[in-house]
């Protein structure tokens, strides 16, 4: 589209391929409670394979000199992963001791056209998070999410709703990170 006008484009989300504004109001949100960010681990949990939020984020938290880690299973890992210059694992307990923070992405069973792991609660039990879970863990550390959660499923209520939690940071950022992507493109310079 951006070759045949001459429109500002927008990548607003764009299938598994990418999602830019989230990766900007993601980064944003991490610089609030981190102001610098080398250094810093994140891991990335969940439907890696077909998610637009965790390519973007790779590349987005990589560019601040974050070290950044893969967690989920093998059937919702892309083949590529590892030549994107991430850690990948597979158990979550060790990626949650690796972690300053945790960005817990959705199943994204629409976009899935065969079965690629036993059931939610499966899915919930080996790569779900539960305040036990965090509990157990010897330090503190941060959750993220895109958004929209399935609750009971990538994360219990009980860590949603934690004061370990930072979702709610992440939406009121979204409307003013995406505000000032539109304005910026709408072609005013930010001194009008």
């Amino acid at each position: 589209v951006a070759h045949h006008t001459g429109a500002s484009v927008l990548n607003a989300g764009d299938g598994y391929h990418a999602h830019p504004t989230q990766a900007l109001l993601d980064a944003f949100t991490f610089r609030e409670k981190f102001p610098e960010m080398t250094g810093r681990k994140v891991v990335i949990v969940g439907d890696i394979l077909h998610s637009r939020v965790a390519l973007s984020n790779i590349y987005c938290l990589q560019k601040l000199g974050a070290e950044v880690m893969v967690c989920g299973p093998t059937t919702l890992m892309p083949k590529y992963i590892s030549e994107l210059g991430v850690k990948v694992e597979h158990n979550l307990q060790r990626a949650l001791e690796w972690c300053d923070v945790a960005n817990m992405l959705r199943i994204q069973l629409e976009r899935q056209n065969q079965v690629l792991f036993s059931s939610l609660r499966e899915y919930n039990l080996t790569y779900g998070i539960g305040k036990d879970l965090l509990d157990s863990l010897n330090k503190e550390i941060i959750i993220m999410h895109p958004g929209p959660i399935n609750r009971g499923v990538e994360l219990n209520s009980d860590v949603a709703d934690s004061k370990q939690s930072i979702i709610l940071q992440q939406v009121e950022n979204g409307v003013a990170v995406r505000m000032a992507v539109l304005y910026l493109l709408s072609g005013r310079s930010v001194a009008e």
